[in-house]
């Protein structure tokens, strides 16, 4: 199963680490270590949530102004 991740860096170091499709968040050091640590608790979510994703997420970005 191919899911979608969003890392971003976090304000403390390391990164952030999202899966949008089921909510998973967790962080890590490095970029690689927080994919490894999202895997880890998605595949976990998934053996209690099981879910069924069709297709393929469309990831973007948007602009929004601000004064």
């Amino acid at each position: 199963m191919e899911l979608s991740a969003v890392l971003t860096p976090a304000a403390e170091g390391g990164f952030v680490a999202l899966n949008p499709e089921t909510g998973t968040t967790t962080q890590g050091e490095t970029v690689e270590e927080a994919l490894a640590n999202l895997r880890e608790a998605t595949e976990l979510y998934l053996e209690e949530f099981p879910l069924a994703v069709t297709g393929r997420a469309l990831l973007t970005t948007f602009h929004v102004a601000h004064a």
